[in-house]
């Protein structure tokens, strides 16, 4: 084990945060000066598990509860029209990362410790909450034999799912428990074939009159290390005819777009991103944002706006010159994955949005490990963050659980997926006095 002492070394390397973990957040956050460390940090919660019955702890007045236990690296949730809840057990592709020797085998390293190396189940389960006490009394195997699924969503009569490397659909019955009709390949999606796929979850969401679905797709290197000719159609959401597959970029420059949602009050599509490493451990702050056509977000030349990266070379100044910035920070190295806005079904919160913030590996000290509500207004972000669920990190900095995707379940609770602790978990406002807080329920024990 004559690498050990290199890992060990190595996890001890990386410069500390100068700022306070709030200072990344919001309409303005701080943006320092770059530091010159030699070595990238790493700081790793290494993975262990729920124990004894833990479970995250809820913010006041609200309350969380297992949907699901036992499940195999749950990271996507998708709801369907009848309260059927279908969860993407999934993980990477192999082989497929781009990152080659050492630090390739670093890179390995670190995620196994994260957890985040176990192999992908390539199936999605259906979820049913049989007697209306917000638990899964039973589930099935909904769709099996995929590669790395990732996206879900229903139009009509047919369910798209967006594997690693393609957009799939089938048919789709409602109430059904299981589908055992061969998927249809709508188009090929970045990561086909030997091609790289670094960035591998491709997100999904549909307009609401179905006719085009909107995939959100990571680009293959941090910044550009792997050359530009394997970034084609990737740090973008692309948009995509359902009719015939015709594929085009929407927006780019977005390194990391994974959850996509449509604003209610405006229906402007909105994406969380993650945004680039070894910029130390204030730099960059991943994102909130509202996604206009055409736009471009910066990568890899430029970061939250038109900062420069002066490690790449060569660099676009005109394309740097139109970079947007984002709309709200959610803070360095948090790794936002899940968005859902509220539809204020979830008591306790009005408008706004509920992010999973899945957690850092590469600051310090730790970031993240919680699901987030950023309060909106007329459609814009109008305040700071609230946290919903956290202690998802113990006293001694192991992961627990992470949290990945979230979703508005059908009885007015939030649901979200956990990756580590492989369970969904359920949050809902509290019981008091024999009433709900929305007033929907009049004695507790009828509570959904």
């Amino acid at each position: 084990m004559a690498l050990l002492p290199l890992l060990v070394l190595l996890s001890a390397c990386g410069g500390h945060a100068r700022l306070p973990a709030q200072a990344g957040t919001g309409s303005d956050p701080a943006l320092p000066e770059p530091p010159g460390n030699l070595f990238p940090t790493v700081e790793i919660a290494p993975a262990v598990g729920w124990k004894n019955g833990a479970t995250p702890t809820p913010a006041a007045d609200m309350e969380v509860t297992p949907f699901a236990e036992d499940l195999d690296h749950p990271r996507w949730l998708y709801v369907l029209p009848n309260g059927d809840v279908l969860v993407a057990e999934t993980n990477a592709p192999p082989g497929k990362s781009g990152i080659d020797g050492i630090k390739g085998w670093i890179m390995n390293w670190v995620m196994k410790r994260a957890g985040a190396a176990v192999p992908s189940a390539n199936r999605i389960t259906l979820l049913r909450d049989l007697d209306g006490d917000g638990k899964a009394e039973f589930r099935s195997v909904f769709l099996q034999g995929l590669h790395s699924p990732f996206g879900m969503a229903l139009v009509g009569d047919t369910l798209y799912v967006a594997n690693a490397n393609a957009l799939l659909k089938v048919p789709y019955r409602r109430g059904e428990t299981t589908i055992t009709a061969a998927p249809t390949k709508v188009t090929d999606l970045p990561g086909k074939g030997d091609e790289l796929n670094h960035h591998w979850t491709k997100s999904l969401l549909a307009s609401a009159d179905g006719a085009h679905l909107y995939v959100g797709v990571g680009s293959n290197s941090n910044v550009a290390e792997n050359g530009m000719h394997v970034e084609h159609m990737r740090a973008a959401i692309l948009e995509v005819d359902a009719a015939t597959g015709a594929t085009r970029v929407f927006a780019s420059g977005l390194r990391n777009p994974v959850g996509l949602d449509w604003e209610p009050h405006t229906g402007a599509l909105w994406a969380v991103v993650n945004e680039r490493d070894e910029l130390g451990s204030d730099l960059v702050p991943d994102y909130l944002t509202s996604v206009r056509r055409d736009a471009f977000y910066g990568w890899p030349y430029s970061y939250y706006g038109q900062h420069v990266d002066e490690r790449v070379s060569p660099q676009q100044p005109e394309l740097v010159a139109r970079a947007v910035s984002p709309d709200f920070a959610l803070g360095a190295h948090v790794a936002p994955l899940g968005l859902a806005f509220n539809d204020n079904s979830v008591a306790g919160f009005g408008e706004g949005a509920f992010v999973g913030l899945h957690g850092s590996w590469n600051r310090r000290p730790l970031n993240g490990y919680e699901v987030v509500f950023v309060p909106f207004t007329d459609g814009r972000p109008s305040g700071p963050m609230r946290i919903v669920l956290s202690d998802f990190l113990d006293a001694d900095g192991n992961a627990r659980g992470r949290p990945v995707g979230v979703s508005l379940d059908k009885q007015g609770g939030l649901l979200v997926a956990d990756d580590v602790g492989n369970a969904v978990w359920r949050v809902t406002a509290a019981c008091h006095d024999n009433r709900l807080r929305n007033g929907a329920v009049q004695n507790c024990s009828e509570r959904p």
